[in-house]
């Protein structure tokens, strides 16, 4: 319980203290303790913010692009094919030089290279040239720095702040990535409507200058024990740490789940245009919708550290994921498929939260960086393996056929897990 929660009276007949109700809401408000407390964080914090939004304006353009040029949701879920390989393989070799070397330096040179892939995205819509195989070939580039950049920036924030802000920080994450999801796919449809492609890219590019400028104030976050030499064997050692770990384990296995089964984000294009018949407006809502969910169970995320058994949490938000999915796939309007994906995006906020706060807690410094990649390649690649899943399905059946069935599978999938491994539901996060 947080100091601004008053207790609760001793006497049935006491009265409520004036503004007491305010005071219990308030607990309910999200943790900003981290950002108060830490400086480093604090810039870290606001400038991915700025930089995340330009990211999800991209991820935006280049499925609306690539369905602009072909008119195929298969080839839109391609997409994920493009950029699955590199986010498992560079997720983690980009772990294991997390472990090796100087955290603040990877960051500098991953988000370099990611504004010179923003760029390059830019140029190709700027000169006009519309070909499906240079947008996967820079959408391959795109996840691989991604994939060396987000294990450095995972590793660092244990780093910055006390553990028992661990959860707060995670949930603060959480909030910076759905407001961008949400801001971010909004402006892209606005700006793609408007101005064109070229422009949401360029924002993109531009936008690194905040991300590059808050690395650069770190200081330098060198791995604790003087690191492992990146290679092989120091990728083998942490899989090895992490397979003697069931609970770690299923953290990855129930997202996988939800993601493979339960993300219809490749059929947004087919369904905005077709079902809903909207343009790139109704795109840009469909894909912020999810996020607008999360951001408001984000910011009411404060009682989140009070919740012990945090591996039924996750269980219980991957189910409800599932099933409001599965109202998505049934809605005729735009405004109904909008709460339940909201109401989706919501559960799978708690899930990520608590999944990020076993994982942070329950791994020593000296693994983060491995394991950090692991987490990149398992929730990054899961929603590509999903668009892949989601497009092929639609492309054999229908898209609705696709959404329906993939929310059941991922509340049967669930289900299965969590029967064989009954520890995880068990799982009590540590008293501080």
């Amino acid at each position: 319980m947080t100091d601004d929660v008053l207790p609760e009276p001793t006497g049935t007949d006491e009265p409520e203290r004036p503004g007491g109700w305010l005071r219990r809401a308030r607990g309910f408000a999200v943790d900003l303790s981290p950002v108060r407390e830490s400086p480093e964080y604090r810039r870290l914090f606001f400038g991915e913010s700025v930089s995340t939004i330009g990211t999800q304006m991209t991820a935006v353009a280049v499925p609306y692009q690539v369905f602009r040029i072909t008119h195929s949701s298969l080839m839109v879920g391609l997409l994920g094919v493009a950029s699955l390989v590199p986010l498992v393989t560079f997720g983690l070799i980009g772990g294991a030089i997390a472990d090796a070397i100087d955290r603040r330096r990877l960051l500098l040179i991953s988000s370099s290279l990611l504004a010179v892939v923003s760029g390059l995205l830019f140029l190709q819509a700027a000169l006009g040239l519309d070909q499906v195989w240079l947008l996967y070939v820079l959408v391959f580039l795109q996840a691989a720095m991604f994939a060396v950049d987000a294990p450095a920036r995972r590793s660092i924030v244990p780093r910055l702040l006390r553990p028992n802000q661990i959860p707060a920080a995670t949930a603060l994450s959480q909030v910076l990535w759905n407001f961008a999801t949400v801001v971010g796919p909004l402006l892209a449809g606005v700006i793609i409507g408007t101005l064109g492609v070229a422009w949401a890219y360029g924002i993109d590019a531009v936008s690194f200058a905040a991300s590059l400028a808050a690395a650069l104030a770190l200081r330098a976050v060198p791995p604790e024990g003087g690191g492992t030499a990146a290679g092989l064997g120091s990728v083998l050692e942490g899989l090895r740490f992490l397979r003697r770990q069931p609970v770690l384990l299923m953290t990855f296995a129930v997202d996988i789940n939800a993601m493979v089964f339960g993300m219809p984000r490749a059929l947004f294009p087919a369904m905005a245009l077709g079902r809903f018949h909207g343009g790139s407006g109704a795109l840009g809502v469909l894909y912020a919708a999810p996020a607008a969910g999360a951001l408001l169970g984000a910011l009411a995320s404060g009682r989140f550290t009070c919740v012990r058994r945090q591996g039924l949490a996750v269980l219980v938000a991957v189910a409800f994921w599932g099933l409001a999915i599965v109202g998505f796939g049934f809605a005729t309007a735009l405004w109904l498929a909008v709460v339940m994906l909201a109401i989706a995006g919501a559960a799978d906020m708690v899930s990520a939260v608590f999944r990020n706060s076993i994982l942070q807690v329950a791994t020593p410094d000296a693994l983060r960086g491995r394991l950090g990649g692991v987490f990149i390649a398992v929730v990054a690649g899961g929603p590509r393996l999903g668009d892949v899943e989601a497009g092929t399905v639609a492309a054999l059946t229908s898209v609705q056929f696709s959404v329906v069935s993939g929310g059941v599978l991922c509340v049967l999938g669930v289900v299965l897990l969590a029967a064989l491994v009954p520890s995880f539901a068990r799982y009590e996060a540590p008293p501080d």
